[in-house]
């Protein structure tokens, strides 16, 4: 995943529809909000068993997929927004983790 190259992506397609001014941090955050919202719907009442098949039936996966997607480009547009480098974040945050979070011996 190119994550520069999908944030200019994103970017593109908010200033073509003039977004831009309403892509403020505290909107797009409460959009991801919602967008997780409806990512949960999918797997409220779900047994741990359906959630786990629920990614191996096409037409119960797609809309899924769709709302995985929606968080990821709120998430990404927030980024850009505030300037933050994700990919910095991330491996970053991933030492801080196994710091946190040893390995269990095997």
């Amino acid at each position: 995943m190119d994550l520069p190259k999908l944030t200019a992506q994103i970017r593109a397609f908010a200033e073509a529809r003039d977004w831009l001014p309403h892509h403020t941090p505290k909107n797009l955050v409460m959009a991801m909000s919602v967008e997780m919202a409806e990512l949960l719907e999918h797997f409220q009442w779900l047994t741990p068993q359906q959630a786990e098949q629920l990614g191996r039936d096409p037409v119960r996966r797609e809309p899924v997929e769709d709302e995985m997607a929606d968080v990821l480009i709120y998430m990404l547009r927030l980024a850009d927004v505030l300037g933050v480098d994700l990919e910095r974040a991330i491996h970053a945050k991933m030492i801080k983790n196994a710091l946190k979070h040893p390995a269990v011996p095997r």
